[in-house]
């Protein structure tokens, strides 16, 4: 794995525990299809959330939140639904999409950002 990557899993790491911190249940992470990847899905009560996880170093010049712009987000709506449709459809509670934005700086902890119904 190189140092994006590793940087990747780390950021996909953190928000895990963020979601589970408040409450969610992690069922599933970095799921496949030919579309694309969904990082993370969790159950919040009886909802079922697709997370997308952004992360970037506080050097950077672009803030993660602001990585998902209008293309990415009908990307990730696609991939939701594709995920339902090979999971039996949505729970009672529906569906949303959510963003874990996270940044990493040179030194002191990393900096998690929770939106939540982002699409």
């Amino acid at each position: 794995m190189n140092a994006r990557g590793a940087l990747g899993r780390y950021g996909e790491d953190l928000a895990a525990r963020l979601l589970a911190d408040a409450g969610m249940t992690v069922v599933g992470r970095n799921w496949r299809c030919r579309a694309g990847e969904i990082d993370i899905v969790a159950r919040d009560g009886d909802a079922l959330v697709f997370c997308e996880v952004k992360t970037r170093r506080s050097d950077g010049f672009e803030h993660p939140m602001a990585a998902v712009g209008p293309a990415k987000a009908a990307r990730l709506r696609r991939l939701a639904e594709i995920w339902l449709e090979r999971h039996g459809g949505p729970p009672p509670g529906g569906a949303r999409i959510d963003l874990v934005g996270v940044t990493v700086p040179r030194r002191g902890a990393p900096v998690t950002e929770h939106a939540r119904g982002v699409s």
